[in-house]
C-alpha cells in the first residue's frame, strides 16, 4: 500500500514519564495479577517467576530496562505455540470449528503488562479513547453498552418513536489488523522513544507452530494482525477501531466493546431512519476497507424495537450489496447473552 511506504519515525527524546527505566514497584505491581497459565517456547512459567528472590527479580527487573533502552527484542518472544481448542458441539474435522489458544513467553507477557499499563494510562489521561468503547477499561464492561442501548430503547417505546440497530461482525479481527495503522495511530498520537518502538519490535516478524499431542508443525508467519494471547494486543486493537465511530452521521448512535459494534438510530419515519443508517453503514464500510479490516455481511444483523400496533415494515438496509437481515425477540436475547459471556471470556 501507498501509505506504507511513510516510514514513521518514533526516534526522539526520552525524556517522557512513559519512557522512563521500569520500577521495582512496577514489577512487582504487574506480577502480583499474573494467572496461573502454560508456559510459551522457552517453558518459563509464572510460577517460576512468582518464586523468584528479590535478588534475582532485581536483576530481571535489569534485563526489561536494557531490552526497553536498547531497543533489542529477543527474538525467542516473537514465537508462539497454537493449541488448538475444538468448540463445543461442533464437527472436529472442520479447521475453523477450533478455538486457538496462543501461548507465548510469560517473561514477555510481564513486561507487556508493564508497558500496557503505561500506555493505557497515557490513552485514558490524553482522552483519546472513545467515551462509548467499553472494553477493558476500567470501571466499565458489556452491561455499560447493554444498559445504554435499553435505555434508548424505552425512551422510543415512550415517544412511540422506533428504534432500528445493527449489530456488525468483524470478520478474524485480530488476526487481520494492520500493524502499519496501529502504528499510525500511535505516531498521530505522538507518542515517541521508548513506548512505541517496543510496539513496533513487538509486531515484528511473528511466528508460530501448532501443537497436537506430542506433534508440532513447521513454522508459519503471522504477517497481519495483532499477537494472540496478549493483553497489549488488547489495547492496540482498541485503539485501531476506535475511529470507527467517528464515522458516524450525528443522528446515529455507536457503542463498542473491542470489536463488537452496535449502531442505532431513533424517530417517527421510517424512510429517514433508513436513509441515516444507510449512511452510516457505507461510511463504516468505507473506513473498514480503509483501514483492513472486513465486516461480514452474513453474520451482521439488525432489530428493530417499536410498540406502534400499525403495520410497518423494517427497513431495507444493505451492507455491501448484501442484505442485513432482521432478528426476531428471541433471537436478540441469545446475540446479548452472547455478547456478555465474550465479554467474560475476554
Amino acid at each position: 500500500m501507498k501509505t506504507e511506504k511513510k516510514k514513521l519515525n518514533f526516534n526522539s527524546r526520552s525524556d517522557y514519564s512513559y519512557n522512563c527505566n521500569f520500577t521495582f514497584q512496577e514489577f512487582q505491581a504487574c506480577l502480583s495479577k499474573v494467572h496461573k497459565s502454560s508456559p510459551g517456547p522457552d517453558s518459563i512459567s509464572y510460577i517460576m517467576l512468582l518464586h523468584l528472590t528479590t535478588e534475582s527479580q532485581t536483576n530481571l527487573l535489569y534485563l526489561f530496562n536494557r531490552i526497553w533502552n536498547e531497543h533489542c527484542f529477543p527474538s525467542s518472544w516473537q514465537e508462539a505455540i497454537i493449541i488448538p481448542i475444538p468448540k463445543p458441539g461442533k464437527d472436529i474435522t472442520y479447521p475453523l470449528n477450533y478455538r486457538p489458544i496462543a501461548l507465548t513467553s510469560c517473561l514477555c507477557k510481564l513486561l507487556e503488562k508493564m508497558i500496557n499499563s503505561r500506555l493505557t494510562h497515557f490513552l485514558e489521561t490524553k482522552n483519546l479513547l472513545s467515551p462509548f468503547q467499553s472494553g477493558f477499561r476500567k470501571g466499565r464492561s458489556t452491561l455499560d453498552n447493554i444498559l445504554a442501548l435499553e435505555t434508548d430503547i424505552r425512551l422510543a417505546f415512550l415517544q412511540r418513536k422506533h428504534l432500528v440497530a445493527i449489530y456488525f461482525d468483524i470478520e478474524k479481527a485480530y488476526d487481520r489488523t494492520w500493524r502499519y495503522g496501529i502504528l499510525k495511530d500511535l505516531y498521530d498520537s505522538n507518542l515517541r522513544g521508548n513506548l512505541p518502538i517496543f510496539i513496533e519490535n513487538f509486531l515484528r516478524l511473528r511466528k508460530f507452530r501448532v501443537r497436537l499431542a506430542s506433534e508440532m508443525s513447521d513454522y508459519f508467519i503471522q504477517e497481519e494482525g495483532v499477537p494472540q494471547g496478549s493483553i497489549l494486543s488488547v489495547t492496540l486493537f482498541i485503539l485501531k477501531i476506535n475511529n470507527v465511530l467517528n464515522q458516524l452521521p450525528l443522528s446515529i448512535k455507536g457503542y463498542l466493546y473491542v470489536d463488537d459494534l452496535c449502531i442505532f438510530c431513533t424517530g417517527m419515519n421510517m424512510n429517514c431512519i433508513q436513509r441515516q443508517l444507510q449512511t452510516a453503514i457505507n461510511n463504516i464500510s468505507q473506513w473498514s476497507d480503509n483501514n483492513g479490516f472486513t465486516i461480514s455481511a452474513s453474520k451482521t444483523a439488525a432489530v428493530h424495537f417499536c410498540r406502534k400496533r400499525n403495520l410497518h415494515l423494517d427497513p431495507e438496509l444493505q451492507l455491501n450489496g448484501v442484505s442485513i437481515p432482521f432478528l426476531k425477540v428471541l433471537d436478540l436475547y441469545l446475540l446479548i447473552g452472547t455478547i456478555i459471556l465474550d465479554g467474560y471470556h475476554w
